[in-house]
């Protein structure tokens, strides 16, 4: 299985690439890394599972180059450009080379689903994302993520499209773990849009760090 990880420098990804290279349930996937200077993850040179692009969501080239061979890509990254170039580029990118799999990244709020006054405040500071594809052909897995912190815990609740989200905050760890969930069971989430979020938050009114 060949997976394609877009803006693969971050910390959530930086998981995912950790548990995709060690685990043996992910023991037969090859990894593309695309990121702004690949140099960054040189550890990963002379892996033999792995191939390094240097590579700019903004930029449509760069996108179809790393998922020409792909099964399944994962953004790793929240679109937050003005007119959604990443977005745009992942889907005409999955179209053209037939990848039937893509694992997008949004935000709690997008539906509005978070209430009390936790919610209110996640609104008017901006804590939301309108970024997320509809009307496409694929596989759609959007992930609505919580404020995130560093802790050492797997712990997560996962809402639906039309649930009340869970929770206000959750773990990076929690994140990469639903996103290597869904690597290995094409079923988990697709085509809903999963909200992701540590229960023991549940009633905060600021995120939980």
């Amino acid at each position: 299985m060949n997976v394609t990880i877009l803006a693969a420098n971050g910390q959530i990804a930086h998981l995912v690439e950790e548990r995709l290279l060690t685990e043996p349930t992910f023991k037969d996937i090859q990894l593309t890394l695309m990121l702004r200077h690949p140099e960054r993850l040189s550890e990963l040179n002379d892996n033999p599972w792995v191939t390094l692009l240097d590579g700019d969501l903004t930029n449509p080239t760069d996108v179809i180059q790393a998922t020409k061979d792909a099964d399944l890509i994962r953004s790793a990254v929240v679109d937050h450009d003005q007119t959604n170039r990443p977005t745009k580029n992942i889907i005409a990118a999955a179209k053209l080379n037939g990848v039937e799999r893509v694992v997008e990244t949004s935000l709690l709020g997008l539906y509005n689903e978070v209430p009390g006054e936790f919610g209110d405040w996640n609104r008017d500071y901006g804590g939301t994302d309108r970024s997320t594809a509809g009307g496409v052909w694929f596989n759609l897995y959007p992930l609505r993520l919580p404020w995130l912190n560093d802790r050492p815990e797997v712990n997560y609740t996962l809402t639906h499209r039309h649930d009340q989200f869970v929770g206000v905050s959750g773990s990076r760890r929690s994140i990469a773990d639903v996103v290597c969930r869904i690597i290995a069971d094409p079923s988990l989430g697709a085509n809903d849009s999963l909200g992701i979020g540590d229960p023991t938050t549940e009633g905060a009114t600021r995120p939980v760090y």
